[in-house]
């Protein structure tokens, strides 16, 4: 693994690909090698499964970053690691106890009906905490790395769009709309609202009404912090990996999915292709095998073996057609089980092959 890629100017590490091609597990392996070489690294998944924190023996029900003890490993460590999981709603809370101008207006918001289903449930509020707790951990002056493990292919370019959405609708209309508190030009938007309050006895629109007026001078805020955000993830100090595996499946959704990155102005840095299969015995070392029968067993086994190469060095020339001629090609060979430990996420990232990655 080259020093760029451990001790460069970036402090992002971006992990994007396909479900289910192992890209927690080398996320994690990843930032636990720059950990292992020195550096202070924070690796945050998205991801709703909880894998990378099983790994690590971080407690999943705790948000906040989690020293990962890294003792017990055979290498003395120079650096530290810690582990999250995002949490939104715990991460929404915190953003309006700091940004609130006041503990009142904090509280006011907190326990709005309105807010406690929002910051739950509403489309796009998981993507956006995911930036507002990207910029806590960059903010972290000890951290200079950040390993960030996002969701499977689709849901990463949600989580990637989140600044550009949030922006468009502090922008829009709607947000006018209830910024200015519903006024007497909206007479139909109120008439409804009065409507569902008497069947209901909700009041719905009092809440409505509250919930807008609490969050008066915190708009600019979320949007300076979402241009932030965007700048983080298309500057310089971000470095690009997209993670897949040789099977023919995922070779075609990946190359679907760099043309999606491509059309948002993503660069891609490099591509790790997890789980390659090792190199091929030599046929010969078979002949001397006894008895018979096992040897042919064997040989058998060796053709089913050399075809299944064959067809994962087709699969890694396409793979390599795929990415731009100034972007690395990186091999992480399968480790033969299931990642289960520490010590396994360490042998991982001490197999993986990396050529000298520079942000162009």
């Amino acid at each position: 693994m080259k020093a760029s890629l451990i001790h460069g100017g970036h402090r992002l590490l971006l992990c994007l690909g396909p479900g289910g091609v192992g890209k927690t597990t080398t996320a994690s392996a990843l930032g636990l090698r720059a950990a292992l070489e020195g550096r202070a690294v924070d690796v945050m998944t998205i991801d709703p499964a909880p894998r990378l924190l099983d790994a690590l023996h971080v407690d999943c029900a705790i948000s906040d970053p989690q020293e990962v003890v890294l003792d017990d490993l055979r290498v003395a460590a120079t650096g530290r690691m810690r582990a999250l999981k995002l949490d939104p709603k715990h991460t929404f809370d915190r953003v309006i106890n700091r940004y609130a101008p006041t503990a009142a207006v904090a509280g006011a918001i907190l326990e709005n009906r309105l807010y406690r289903e929002i910051s739950g449930a509403l489309a796009g509020v998981g993507d956006y905490m995911a930036m507002e707790k990207l910029l806590e951990l960059y903010d972290d002056a000890e951290t200079s790395l950040i390993v960030l493990d996002t969701p499977p292919a689709r849901e990463a370019l949600d989580f990637l769009g989140a600044p550009e959405r949030l922006l468009d609708l502090l922008n829009s209309r709607a947000t006018t709309l209830l910024g200015g508190g519903l006024k007497l030009s909206d007479l139909a938007a109120r008439a409804v609202l009065s409507a569902f309050d008497r069947v209901t006895g909700l009041h719905l629109l009092g809440d409505v009404h509250a919930f807008v007026r609490s969050f008066e001078g915190m708009y600019q805020g979320f949007a300076e912090r979402a241009a932030r955000a965007r700048s983080i993830l298309y500057g310089p100090e971000c470095l690009v990996l997209v993670i897949t595996t040789p099977e023919e499946l995922r070779v075609e959704e990946t190359a679907g999915f760099i043309r999606s990155l491509q059309q948002a102005g993503i660069a891609i840095d490099g591509l790790v292709v997890n789980r390659v299969a090792p190199p091929m015995p030599p046929k010969s070392s078979l002949h001397k095998i006894k008895p018979p029968a096992l040897r042919k067993k064997l040989e058998r086994n060796w053709r089913d073996f050399a075809a299944l190469k064959q067809r994962e060095s087709a699969a890694l020339r396409s793979l390599k057609e795929m990415i731009p001629a100034e972007a690395a090609m990186l091999v992480a060979p399968d480790l033969g089980r299931e990642p289960r430990s520490l010590a396994d996420l360490a042998e991982i990232a001490g197999m993986i092959d990396t050529p000298d990655l520079r942000r162009r």
